[in-house]
């Protein structure tokens, strides 16, 4: 064995010692097969790393240039027909078989998952969070609501849910006289409902102008005629229909649900939908928070 294979293979032990000594320090459960593989296949690559370093190095040292030399030359530089390096396609062929075994059989789709542990304590937190909030009283729902509201919609509507002086949508007032006009304009078919799409331009000029008076003011008074335009779908009271169309009077349950689930377009940029991070109880809650502002 020559000085070269030698200090390749000291080089080797020393990092497989120090793995050692880093696993032992940093008091890794090894009965974890995950933690195991690592560990295996950090000591694999110090071997490997170490001995083709050590064949390549010395056949530098010893190999001449042999074989029939290609028809395309660089600047002088040719490149010889050779053979794949029998050590270089097997290692190939190996890691091929390796990732075939990893995704089949081995880790993640037949092994602990640290996500999969997430998702499932996830799971079984809120199934035990809509447990104990099965029946929440108003007050409880309020509470809640105002600390969801805290931290999912604050950053774009601000603490007190004015819309951060007209960057997002004010949630203390329905909607603006401006805002109608842009949904009465250009439709809306954003939040689902079961009534679908509004199409646009539905009333203009004069006619637009008196629908969104009416409508941002409260629905007070008098309805204008062309309102009857907007019973069809939200009612002569405005509320929607039990759920058919938006409640355009007021923030109640199903508007709220609707913009959580689909998301919304809005003045600083698209809301996203929240239908995976907020539970029914939650919604419920926010929704109920909204309902007192």
């Amino acid at each position: 064995m020559n000085s070269l294979m030698i200090k390749a293979l000291a080089f080797a032990v020393v990092l497989i010692l120090a793995t050692v000594v880093v696993v032992k320090g940093m008091n890794i459960d090894l009965s974890d097969p995950v933690n195991m593989i690592t560990i295996f296949g950090a000591i694999a690559i110090a071997i490997i790393t170490a001995g083709v370093a050590a064949k390549y190095v010395n056949q530098m040292k010893t190999d001449k240039s042999t074989g029939e030399l290609a028809d395309e030359s660089w600047d002088g530089i040719g490149e010889y027909k050779n053979e794949l390096p029998s050590g270089w396609a097997y290692s190939f062929l190996g890691t091929i078989i390796w990732a075939l075994w990893y995704w089949l059989a081995g880790y993640p789709l037949n092994a602990y998952s640290q996500i999969g542990e997430y998702n499932e304590e996830t799971k079984a937190y809120n199934a035990k969070f809509e447990a104990t909030f099965a029946n929440p009283d108003k007050a409880t729902l309020t509470a809640m609501g105002e600390s969801v509201f805290l931290v999912q919609c604050a950053p774009c509507h601000g603490e007190t849910a004015d819309g951060l002086s007209g960057k997002a949508q004010d949630l203390t007032t329905r909607m603006s006289k401006e805002q109608i006009l842009d949904v009465i304009e250009k439709g809306s078919n954003q939040l689902a409902y079961p009534m679908g799409a509004m199409p646009p331009m539905l009333a203009q000029g004069a006619d637009a102008e008196a629908i969104a008076t009416y409508v941002a003011g409260g629905m007070q008074g008098t309805a204008p005629a062309a309102f009857a335009t907007c019973v069809a779908c939200h009612g002569a009271d405005g509320k929607g229909n039990n759920g058919a169309a938006p409640n355009i009077v007021e923030y109640d349950d199903a508007v709220v649900s609707h913009v959580l689930q689909n998301g919304k377009k809005g003045a600083i940029g698209a809301m996203p939908s929240f239908k995976t991070r907020l539970t029914p109880v939650q919604e419920k809650a926010l929704s109920t928070y909204l309902q007192t502002l």
